[in-house]
């Protein structure tokens, strides 16, 4: 038995001892103190030393009550000034996806550590705030040190947890940790240890498995390799201070729904969500992240018995609590500027991007009225003291303690190659008839897909941009597309490799390598709320590639690239040879070491990855987990790999049934919300120039885009023209289109929302547009209210006359003008639901 089914062997043990209830029982469980003593107590290798500890009593003694609350507060990079934080002096900061020093998304990497060099001087300069304690700088590396040009990117957590290979994991997390030193930044908000037990979960690929022992044993494995092993190189200038996240029960929330609510019974939450803290705790961990989730109802930053008797007290945990992105504000009774609650229930850090201020100024107050007491605070400031001194943060300037040691390794050969042996180990082989992987070199090979040459899409969220989109190849200097890595084998080799998206060619090749696969998307923006686990359930537009290809009696191997699993097996069946491919990163030729054979004939590697995840049996969006309820819940069970000495043919699988999940046109199709769906991108067209929007601020001579954060980081932006006379445009768009006729037959309306501070000069239209036709415009300023609130926008699609809606759209949403106007835009959407403000031209 391989480790990837230790939790089917284990599973009929632990409900036995601890009476696991369904996870629909919404009954609350049971927190009283005898239930304590069920939680795990992990001893931590990194030992209090009493010298640093009577360092961390004198400093404590020696501070304000201002400066021990701005110990506690943390802003984000795009919120606070160098001049603001001399003037408060807080304890941290942080830079959330897509985000850069001076928002310049090609900042190099002396950008990055003057701006960790400014900040750490203003928080020493106490001719301010009379404070001299060093702050700390903390980054989202979640997969390397993906918010910088050039980074060594490795596989999203679900395709190592495919690899199984712990003492990999530890080399990639060292790479990392070397790699964000370099930018001079203290500390990383990783690992993720989440045990995703619902795919519909908009961050399973955050998750290494739905098997709490996959995620245990990388866990700590993970730690070591981000701040190094006590008694040896722990925190050394080689690496820096880790965070284990999401505590706890992220993974396990009803239907999936990121920051959602868990409904397992304490022994689940102990025995499935809760063991990765157990090594990470045991291997030194420093800093644990308090999730979003709520558990029996009540959010988990609020949540003293977790925070404080179970974490701190009972799972000895010595290190620092941080909240997450405004956690806090969720919290009942609280406010992002407010919440007495979330530190009194033992988050030592509060996250407050933008908020600040406020917080910082309510928190004083509270603490001076009695609402929290001091010894709280006291508590909070000694463990932040006592890990900033284990890092050696007050030693020197974090360009000389952590860059100067690290200048090179950015995009660092050696770490490129960890990161393509991560991608060989991930790739898991669910079917291979007829054996014809892996394939002959010397062939004629089709690279086809939207995915063959598409670093963006091979790297997922959480890659430059929070959502992972916008990007282009360009914006990759030291990464390799699947494309290219096919593409030097083979021509080394003496074939040849056409490349074409569509599938169209000149000369019939021998054989597809056609790589599809989800749009990138991060945390909510990933959630599946359709009712179903079907892969493109509108468009079908890979189904019918396969499908091309296949009538022309070409062989098709299929290499998919997701977050997650996914029912398609209509997909499976156009395939004779299928690889899930996960997310696999900078490092793409890894995919042709294992499908290529080399210039020989000979296997180069063979393929090694297991499911990590249960592959569903049918569509209908219901969670599988090892071990099954019911044996057909499960296409291709947990473990599940083919390698090339297995003979198996896969038969024709199953593509309709009874329960079979319907297109729900009552449902709002979802275009945009905090970066456009269903593949589309936004670009800024003026005349025949169109500019790809791959940042939180484009300007061209006629118009700028800007992301706004209306209520979440970037679910809005801002569009100003700023060119009289010259018609310019935002718009949706993307090369195949896809198919809308459902909604266009259930009588549906182009919905979004806007905001207008200013009157309307000339006309502001609404545009849609065919593939291979004109543009289609409605003028919406009989919509529009100038008086600066937002308000809903609706569009019947009668209104488009000259549109063919049965045809593919390319361009599903834009708006042009030709004066210089401004509006802000939230929430596109297609809708048949009834609407207010609504341009019905029937």
């Amino acid at each position: 038995m391989t480790k990837l089914f230790k939790y089917t062997a284990i599973a009929a043990t632990t409900c036995a001892l601890f009476a696991c209830q369904n996870t629909e029982d919404k009954v609350q469980p049971n927190v009283k103190s005898e239930t304590l003593k069920l939680w795990p107590q992990p001893i931590s290798k990194i030992k209090q030393d009493p010298k640093l500890e009577k360092k961390i009593e004198a400093l404590l003694a020696e501070m304000t009550l201002e400066h021990k609350v701005a110990q506690m507060v943390q802003p984000e990079l795009r919120s606070i000034t160098v001049e603001e934080m001399r003037q408060y002096g807080f304890g941290s900061f942080l830079n959330g996806g897509g985000s850069f020093p001076q928002q310049n998304k090609y900042a190099s990497v002396q950008d990055w550590i003057k701006t960790a060099d400014d900040f750490y001087k203003a928080c020493l300069d106490d001719s301010l705030d009379g404070s001299s304690i060093p702050c700390i700088w903390g980054t989202d590396a979640v997969h390397g040190h993906n918010n910088v040009l050039g980074a060594t990117l490795f596989p999203h957590n679900i395709g190592l947890g495919a690899a199984n290979n712990p003492d990999l994991i530890k080399d990639i997390a060292a790479a990392i940790a070397r790699e964000v030193a370099a930018t001079a930044i203290d500390w990383d908000f990783s690992p993720t240890v989440a045990v995703a037990r619902d795919d519909r979960w908009g961050r399973a690929y955050e998750s290494f498995s739905e098997d709490p022992a996959i995620v245990r044993s990388y866990a700590g494995k993970y730690v070591e390799g981000i701040q190094g092993e006590a008694g040896k190189d722990f925190l050394s200038n080689q690496h820096i201070l880790a965070t284990a996240k999401h505590f706890v029960g992220d993974g396990g929330t009803d239907r999936g729904v990121d920051q959602g609510n868990n409904l397992a019974s304490e022994a689940e939450l102990i025995n499935i969500h809760a063991q990765g803290y157990v090594t990470a705790i045991e291997a030194g961990v420093q800093a644990i992240m308090a999730s979003f989730n709520s558990w029996h109802g009540q959010k988990l930053h609020g949540y003293k018995y977790l925070l404080t008797d179970v974490l701190k007290e009972r799972m000895n945990f010595d290190g620092l609590v941080v909240g997450d992105w405004n956690g806090h504000g969720q919290v009942a009774g609280c406010s992002n500027e407010s919440c007495a609650a979330a530190i009194n229930a033992g988050v030592d850090i509060i996250m407050v991007p933008e908020d600040w201020k406020a917080f910082y100024h309510n928190t004083l107050a509270q603490v001076r009225s009695g609402e929290i007491s001091e010894a709280r605070i006291n508590d909070a400031v000694t463990r932040i003291l006592r890990v900033k001194l284990r890092a050696g943060v007050f030693n020197d300037l974090p360009s000389q303690r952590l860059h100067a040691a690290n200048s090179d390794r950015l995009g660092h050969p050696e770490h490129k190659a960890i990161a393509r042996q991560a991608v060989r180990e991930s790739l898991v082989l669910l079917k291979n008839n007829h054996s014809l992987l892996p394939l002959n070199p010397k062939q004629k090979i089709l690279l086809a897909g939207d995915g063959a040459d598409n670093i963006s899409k091979q790297n997922g969220g959480w890659t430059l941009t929070w959502q992972g989109t916008g990007n282009t190849n360009d914006d990759f200097p030291n990464a390799t597309s699947i494309y290219q890595g096919f593409k030097n084998q083979v021509e080394a080799a003496g074939g040849s490799v056409m490349l074409s998206e569509n599938g169209q060619f000149s000369e019939k090749p021998d054989v597809a390598i056609v790589v599809i696969g989800e749009e990138p998307y991060a945390e909510m923006q990933g959630d599946i709320k359709s009712g179903t686990f079907e892969y493109q359930p509108i468009t079908k537009a890979d189904l019918a590639l396969l499908k091309s290809l296949k009538s022309q009696n070409i062989p098709v191997v299929t290499v998919f690239l997701s977050g997650r699993p996914l029912w398609m097996n209509k997909e499976i069946n156009q395939s004779d040879a299928f690889v899930a491919a996960w997310l696999p990163g900078s490092e793409g030729a890894g995919i042709a070491d294992v499908l290529l054979r080399d210039v020989n004939g000979q296997v180069q590697y063979d393929f090694t990855g297991k499911l990590s995840f249960s592959w569903p049996a049918k569509a209908n969006a219901k969670p599988v987990n090892a071990p099954y309820t019911d044996k057909n819940d499960a296409l291709f069970k947990l473990g599940y790999g083919l390698t090339y000495q297995d003979d198996i043919q896969l038969a024709q699988l199953q593509e309709d049934y009874a329960d079979m999940p319907k297109l729900d046109t009552s449902s709002d199709l979802v275009l945009f919300s905090q970066a456009p769906k269903l593949g589309y991108t936004f670009a800024l067209n003026t005349g025949e120039q169109s500019t790809a929007i791959n940042a939180s601020v484009v300007t061209t001579d006629a118009i700028t885009f800007s992301s706004q954060n209306r209520f979440v980081q970037e679910d809005s932006f801002k569009i100003n023209w700023t060119a009289e006379q010259k018609l310019s445009a935002i718009a949706m768009q993307q090369n195949n289109g896809i198919n809308i006729s459902a909604y266009a037959d259930a009588n549906a309306a182009l919905v979004f929302e806007v905001k207008a501070d200013k009157p309307v000069r000339g006309n502001i239209n609404v545009l849609v547009q065919e593939k291979q036709q004109a543009l289609d415009t409605v003028s919406i300023n009989s919509l529009i209210k100038t008086d600066g609130q937002w308000q809903p926008v609706a569009v019947k699609l009668n209104c488009f006359k000259q549109t063919d809606f049965s045809q593919p759209i390319s361009t599903i949403w834009g708006l042009s003008s030709a004066q210089m106007n401004e509006l802000s835009v939230a929430n596109i959407r297609l809708s048949t639901a009834e609407q207010k403000n609504l341009l019905d031209c029937e």
